[in-house]
């Protein structure tokens, strides 16, 4: 006789009751003038919110308000959304994804949390980096995937409290395929920990290798959230209480939830990381009402513990406050935005992020992606010490890498018109300090 376990119990029972109780998505154009509404019933089960809020956000969707409920077996919340222009939906795709989110082969909130490798196809490594976030590291992270002959395809980079989480896809940069050699794999790990311990880190930096696809902004959330992020330190009292402004924790005693009210300035993908928080924190949303609709956002939750308490302590009350301003302020971009947009190929992120360290700008927030043969990069810079950079700093790295390569989107720096179209020019790269210090170590190769 077959002995299950509680768990394998547990996950086929919910496998069932979703099949008897299959999500129901409507998507209503018809009831509101300015958004299109979307509704979702299903049976509940833990992560469900955040799986819709994830497929809201990756269909690059804006949430102006949001009513949910989720008391006892039944899910049900409705999405006031519209596109990134502010306007109604006009593609209905929507509800399909949604209903594909929720069912028995969509991604369960317990797969999310086991694995890196959670969906998509096999088509990249994934690389997964934390570490304390310095001047120049990201060029030295990206000269090393260079010279071991990786390509880059892909790329998101977070810095928040000193700390620095990246998720990095890679190909060979030979035949363009995932690396899925063993010693290749060891070698990558052991060069990039080099690389992130360079300073002594205080925390233990990690690197972690898989070969598939992984979901960036939610894998994260929760490396930084592994990193402590959210520590506050007790000698800056003062940062403490300016931080904990957006955010207030407090008890409703008679209906046994704790209320949490969250207003701060909106963006988009506020919903996203505020319930990602609240996930891999262990707490279920009961209720929430969520409003966006200018310039502020105001989030209410209802919530409790996976056995249904709510917070008891102090220290939990607060733990949870900086545990959620720190999720707001991850993404919360500072520095200019600097876009850069050319034909890609091997070796042009380690070349664009040399020059950056080599005009002091350090990289606070970074997207890397490629669309057929062009790289579409984004990159948020201040100087070495954090404060803004000068315009006439910016202005020549913009002539060093091209000035129709490198745009700035910035209120504050003017534009140069276009000129002739800079290049990068290959003969003038010299190796890099870590480059140097890697090779004196007999860790990497010369390439003379």
């Amino acid at each position: 006789m077959d002995c299950w376990s509680p768990l394998t119990m547990d996950d086929e029972f919910e496998k069932l009751v979703i099949r008897m109780n299959p999500p129901r998505v409507t998507v209503d154009n018809a009831s509101n003038r300015k958004a299109t509404l979307i509704k979702v019933d299903s049976a509940n089960k833990r992560g469900s919110l955040l799986e819709v809020v994830q497929v809201l956000t990756d269909l690059n969707l804006l949430i102006t308000r949001a009513y949910i409920s989720s008391d006892g077996e039944w899910f049900m919340d409705v999405f006031h959304v519209t596109d990134q222009h502010g306007n109604k939906l006009s593609e209905d795709d929507v509800a399909e994804r949604i209903k594909q989110s929720l069912g028995p082969r969509g991604p369960s909130f317990r797969s999310l949390r086991r694995s890196v490798d959670v969906q998509g196809a096999a088509e990249n490594t994934t690389i997964e980096l934390t570490g304390r976030d310095r001047p120049g590291l990201l060029s030295e992270i990206f000269a090393v995937l260079a010279d071991l002959k990786c390509n880059v395809v892909a790329s998101e980079i977070w810095t928040h409290n000193s700390r620095m989480a990246s998720v990095v896809y890679i190909t060979d940069e030979a035949t363009g395929l995932p690396i899925d050699d063993p010693d290749r794999l060891t070698k990558i790990k052991q060069l990039l920990l080099c690389i992130l311990m360079g300073d002594r880190d205080k925390r233990s930096a990690n690197t972690a290798v898989s070969v598939g696809f992984t979901h960036k902004e939610r894998r994260l959330h929760q490396m930084m959230y592994a990193d402590r992020d959210y520590d506050v330190d007790d000698a800056d009292c003062s940062s403490a209480s300016e931080r904990n402004r957006f955010v207030t924790v407090e008890n409703c005693v008679d209906k046994g939830y704790t209320v949490v009210n969250l207003r701060c300035p909106d963006r988009p993908k506020l919903i996203f990381d505020t319930v990602c928080t609240l996930t891999d924190m262990q707490y279920v949303v009961n209720h929430a009402i969520i409003i966006a609709e200018g310039p502020e956002a105001c989030q209410e939750y209802f919530i409790r513990h996976v056995d249904g308490s709510p917070i008891t302590s102090e220290a939990e009350r607060q733990r949870l406050i900086n545990c959620l301003e720190a999720a707001i302020r991850r993404r919360t971009s500072e520095g200019v935005r600097l876009e850069l947009c050319s034909e890609d190929r091997v070796g042009l992120l380690s070349d664009v992020t040399r020059i950056f360290r080599e005009n002091g700008l350090s990289v606070t927030r970074a997207e890397v992606t490629t669309r057929g043969s062009q790289a579409v990069n984004v990159f948020f810079v201040t100087d070495s010490s954090g404060h803004p950079v000068k315009s006439e700093t910016i202005e020549a790295v913009r002539k060093e890498i091209g000035l129709t390569i490198l745009n700035v989107n910035d209120d504050a720096y003017s534009k140069s018109p276009p000129q002739e179209r800079g290049l990068l020019s290959l003969g003038n790269i010299f190796r890099s300090k870590s480059e140097k210090f890697l090779y004196h170590l007999g860790l990497i190769k010369s390439n003379s």
